[in-house]
């Protein structure tokens, strides 16, 4: 048995839609996430270093929300392997 103190990686898939999307410029992608990426909020931060149009868009919480396989989540939500996580701009309507 192999002591290895490489970290476990999860795939996930991103979407964005929207203003999140023109911002970043991509409207998907999968990623390989190592395993101390564990919340939505752990994963921004980790979207957030690419750049900065991604910190720009990223460091606004009022300018996205979040949902995780299709459902509204707090940045706060715990993400497993395979989950899809998407990002769009606040809902309004009236």
């Amino acid at each position: 048995m192999q002591n290895k103190k490489s970290k476990i990686k999860m795939k996930v898939k991103l979407f964005y839609f929207a203003k999140v999307r023109e911002a970043i410029g991509i409207d998907r992608e999968e990623l390989d996430l190592e395993s101390d990426i564990k919340t939505v909020s752990d994963l921004i931060e980790l979207l957030k270093g690419r750049g900065s149009h991604w910190q720009d868009m990223f460091s606004m919480s009022t300018t996205f929300r979040m949902a995780v396989n299709q459902e509204m989540v707090e940045a706060t939500h715990k993400i497993s392997a395979n989950d899809e996580v998407a990002f769009f701009p606040p809902i309004t309507g009236g």
